[in-house]
């Protein structure tokens, strides 16, 4: 893989000038008319100015939008007498809109004062592409996403767009799985879901299938594996086109990880592996000689930092409340499927991490799509490649289900459990400083501090639960 790391911002326009003409004719044979190019912010949603075909050639050396640094929440250092954070467009990463042909998403990169600006979370991503590279790794991803399809009933309240099991008439649900890989749920849903497997083919991301998943009205997409950049990108584009594609529909959908306290929780499971940057192997294992040593240091690497990693890739205070083993009046019965413990073993879906016995990569379940994308990966990166380097020991695998242990064998099997709040989450991420040097100083600064006033906020609030609980108890 060629550099995608550029320390200076007129080397990052010298990568570009010679990309121009060829992708400016791809775009206007496409018929694209106009370029949004998106940087990242600290939530990994994407921002942009669309910008004319015609400025095409000034964007892309770095002529094009500025945006001022309060466009990025959490960074109190500067303000508006500092100079405007400048986008460079990476030629790499261009995207023709499915739902629009006339429009062009390209990922950009931010700089400031012509360096890499400290709170672009896809720069801190390609940093540590750039650094494992030099230990001679190349970092590779597969992301599950997972969400629920909704839409507004005639009162303009949000119910589940696809529900083919009416309620009891008490109002309940039945308690059963009615819709995970259920044939009627799917043929039900093939109007929306068709236009999701034409889009993704002609994306040419390898799909291989779309699941109705666990929750009424839930789904997940299968597709290919790639380079962790490409991956940030295409999960990130992928958020924006199910939300248009959705909205065609008279439809919307959601990432959030549960929408009621009876649903699956969506995740986005991040399957992970490391090749040779130059041999292109998958250091891992290969479908030969089985699995290979090197794995199990990575697995040491992310279990030491699992618990400040979940901060990034299970990132909301709703997060939390899916990583748990049972769930009363669940939809298909009582246990979620969903990891709650920092441990590992081989297939083992109640763990954190799982070694499929499918494919050669370490899957970290405790992922969900609310997540910016970049950092999570960032990050694992940041703790695989520190467990192959320093040889991390993860300990014997567990392979027992983890819902059916007590307290007393985790503390014997020395198992730490994933944290239970966003809060105690973001505290292990303060203290994680492989963590906070893979994010970056300030990077790690803002984005904690606005963890913490979204769960200040959280804590403040009043919910349904503690009227229904309280009001006229006491």
């Amino acid at each position: 893989m060629s550099k995608i790391y550029y320390e200076t911002m007129e080397e990052a326009i010298e990568r570009n000038r010679g990309k121009i003409p060829e992708v400016k004719a791809r775009l206007e044979a496409a018929g694209v008319k106009y370029v949004l190019s998106c940087w990242i912010d600290l939530l990994g949603v994407p921002k942009t100015k669309p910008v004319p075909m015609w400025d095409f050639e000034e964007l892309c050396l770095g002529k094009g939008p500025q945006f001022a640094v309060h466009s990025v929440s959490f960074v109190p250092e500067l303000g508006p007498a500092d100079p405007d954070q400048i986008m460079i467009p990476d030629l790499d990463a261009v995207y023709i809109c499915p739902w629009d042909p006339a429009q062009a998403f390209i990922f950009a990169d931010l700089y400031w004062e012509g360096a890499p600006y400290n709170v672009c979370p896809r720069m801190a991503l390609k940093r540590q592409v750039a650094e494992a590279a030099e230990a001679g790794y190349r970092p590779m991803a597969g992301i599950e996403p997972e969400f629920i399809v909704m839409r507004y009933d005639e009162d303009g309240l949000p119910i589940k767009a696809f529900d083919v099991d009416p309620p009891l008439r008490n109002g309940r649900f039945p308690r059963r799985q009615a819709w995970g890989y259920d044939i009627e749920a799917t043929a039900d849903s093939m109007d929306f879901l068709g236009d999701l497997i034409d889009i993704l083919g002609d994306l040419d991301w390898d799909l291989h299938d779309v699941v109705c998943e666990g929750a009424y009205s839930q789904f997940e997409l299968d597709f290919g594996y790639t380079h962790v950049v490409e991956m940030a990108d295409r999960l990130t584009f992928l958020r924006v086109f199910l939300k248009e594609v959705a909205k065609n529909h008279g439809l919307f959908v959601t990432f959030m990880p549960k929408v009621t306290i009876g649903d699956w929780r969506s995740g986005a499971h991040i399957n992970f592996s490391i090749q040779d940057v130059k041999t292109g192997e998958n250091l891992f294992g290969n479908s030969k000689d089985g699995w290979a040593d090197e794995v199990n240091h990575a697995v040491g690497g992310l279990l030491r930092h699992g618990g400040g990693l979940s901060a990034i890739t299970c990132s909301t205070v709703t997060s939390y409340k899916g990583l748990v083993a049972r769930v009363p009046g669940f939809e298909g019965g009582v246990y979620t499927w969903a990891p709650t413990h920092v441990t590992y073993g081989p297939n083992n879906r109640s763990a954190m991490l799982r070694l499929p016995q499918n494919r050669y990569c370490v899957e970290n379940r405790a992922v969900d799509m609310c997540m910016n994308t970049y950092l999570a990966l960032a990050c694992t990166t940041a703790a695989v490649v520190r467990g192959m380097v320093e040889k991390i020991d993860p300990g014997p695998p567990l392979g027992k289900d983890l819902y059916k242990m007590t307290e007393q064998e985790f503390d014997d099997a020395g198992v730490q459990r994933l944290p239970r709040t966003l809060q105690e989450a973001i505290n292990m991420l303060k203290a994680d400083e492989v963590m906070r040097t893979a994010m970056g100083e300030q990077l790690h600064k803002s984005y904690c501090a606005y963890k913490d006033d979204e769960w200040e906020r959280y804590s403040v609030s009043i919910s349904e639960w503690e009227v229904e609980e309280y009001l006229r108890f006491y």
